[in-house]
């Protein structure tokens, strides 16, 4: 079943033009025979530094044997809260002490789809980290999303959190990714999910990016869920007793699905629990395809910039600047791949 996936996801990538990842999947599919369970690793730190985004990108690997390809394979992870499955995406160049991304998807997509519409393993090539998709099953949720709205899979150690913190150590621990860059980002229900892990595991990720999603802790059921999808969560969004995590977030002012006003309570729970008082600036920008957007950039008394929300003019519930193969994208842009990417790898978290 799992090499038959595998194909039929080849098939359709090699009907986009993406004749590279369609040729590593069927790879992966092949040698590995559609993934195989893995002990968990582990990981720890504490505080935020910024560093420059043009020194980021990983140096060429010089003990790896010429005509390496990327490979894009399915693995699991296994714990006391269950079993996860999911994408991991290793570019051509992977080495010990590369960042890490963790990548929720929205309801409805799945690892590959998500893959595909964010085109964040072009990013992966260009950059130089690693990029894992966790995967929603039907069975924990009939329209695949992450169970963001139910207090079971809101909590440190628990639920869908524990396994996704899981995932991420397995992958830190694995491929030997540098501990101190590491990201979780997601989409929607994913973007909510993300919103979650940066609250709950301050110690593991050293920035977070949401996409059309939700503060953490604005909903305790699926009617408060549903309430704070179409008018924001209110009070409930921001609590004064976590740790700050640098934040990014994407929004379209005509999101009929997530309203806009969301992104404004993760930003306001964000600078809520900022290590200093934070000056915002707003700037208006039309891109070359037309597009206007804001962003708004929240930093400290140095000048670093801690946190940033990006609102995009008439765009709905989709991912900003994506690949129309993939579901729930906007190619007009600007692109929230490339910006979050940047905004990643311009952080780190300094072990102490």
């Amino acid at each position: 079943m799992a090499l038959k996936t595998s194909m039929e996801e080849a098939l359709r990538l090699t009907r986009s033009g993406k004749l590279l990842e369609a040729t590593a999947l069927l790879r992966s599919a092949f040698t590995r025979g559609g993934g195989a369970p893995a002990p968990a690793g582990a990981a720890g730190g504490t505080l935020i530094e910024n560093v420059p985004f043009g020194r980021t990108k990983a140096a060429p690997d010089t003990t790896t044997a010429p005509g390496r390809e990327a490979r894009f394979e399915e693995r699991s992870y296994s714990g006391p809260e269950g079993t996860m499955h999911y994408r991991l995406y290793r570019p051509a160049q992977a080495r010990a002490g590369m960042p890490l991304i963790v990548m929720l998807h929205g309801c409805t997509q799945s690892p590959e789809d998500f893959a595909r519409g964010t085109g964040m393993n072009r990013f992966a090539d260009e950059h130089g980290f690693l990029v894992a998709y966790p995967r929603q099953t039907q069975a924990a949720n009939a329209q695949k999303c992450w169970n963001w709205f139910k207090p079971g899979d809101q909590r440190r150690d628990r639920g869908e959190p524990a396994l996704l913190a899981g995932v991420t150590r397995q992958v830190i621990a694995e491929e030997r990714a540098d501990p101190a860059r590491v990201y979780v980002a997601g989409m929607s229900a994913g973007g909510a999910a993300a919103a979650i892990m940066a609250a709950e595991y301050p110690d593991l990720y050293a920035a977070v990016g949401i996409h059309s999603g939700l503060a953490c802790g604005v909903a305790r059921d699926l009617p408060s869920a549903l309430h704070a999808m179409k008018r924001g969560g209110g009070t409930r969004a921001t609590d004064t007793g976590r740790r700050f995590v640098p934040v990014i977030t994407f929004h379209g002012d005509r999101d009929a699905t997530v309203n806009e006003i969301n992104s404004r309570e993760i930003v306001a729970a964000a600078a809520a629990v900022a290590p200093a008082p934070l000056t915002a600036t707003v700037e208006t920008v039309r891109n070359p395809a037309g597009r206007s957007y804001t962003r708004e950039t929240s930093a400290d008394g140095r000048g670093r910039v801690l946190i940033e929300r990006w609102t995009i003019a008439g765009s709905g519930h989709a991912w900003s600047g994506g690949d129309a193969s993939g579901s729930y994208t906007d190619p007009a842009g600007p692109d929230a791949s490339r910006e979050m990417v940047r905004f990643f790898l311009e952080r780190k978290r300094a072990t102490v």
